[in-house]
């Protein structure tokens, strides 16, 4: 049985920084100053309102992960990030039954270096699987 509980909704951005303000005239807080990820070559920042977490995401340069992402969708939501207590199941779940994956698990240098992957579904689009942080 799954393990999953939702961490964040990615919201994909072109201009970070106006993105946050518009983001705090809606009532949103700053959770984590931006940080940069290097190895998917985006800048991050962490929002909540009302228990709901976001983490914008913003690509530096053309050869970001989400570049294309960007250009393609403009600014949106784009992925559901569930946190797992047991990451390697429920990975090996997904991908069983029809996620598949796009990227192997790898540090989130925003989530303080706990492994993601990123999977997709032809029927509900793009999840990231985030480790659970040590209790």
């Amino acid at each position: 049985m799954l393990t999953l509980k939702i961490h964040h909704i990615g919201y994909l951005v072109k201009k970070i920084n106006a993105a946050i303000q518009s983001f705090e005239i809606l009532g949103y807080r700053i959770l984590q100053e931006t940080i940069y990820d290097d190895i998917r070559k985006v800048d991050i920042c962490f929002m909540e309102k009302d228990g709901y977490c976001i983490e914008l995401v913003s690509p530096v340069s053309e050869d970001s992960v989400v570049y294309g992402l960007l250009k393609k969708y403009k600014n949106s939501p784009y992925h559901i990030c569930y946190e797992t207590k047991d990451f390697e199941a429920d990975y090996r779940f997904l991908t069983a039954n029809g996620f598949i994956a796009i990227d192997e698990p790898t540090p989130a240098p925003a989530l303080q270096n706990r492994n993601v992957a990123f999977l997709t579904s032809p029927s509900m689009g793009m999840i990231e699987l985030l480790v659970s942080s040590p209790s």
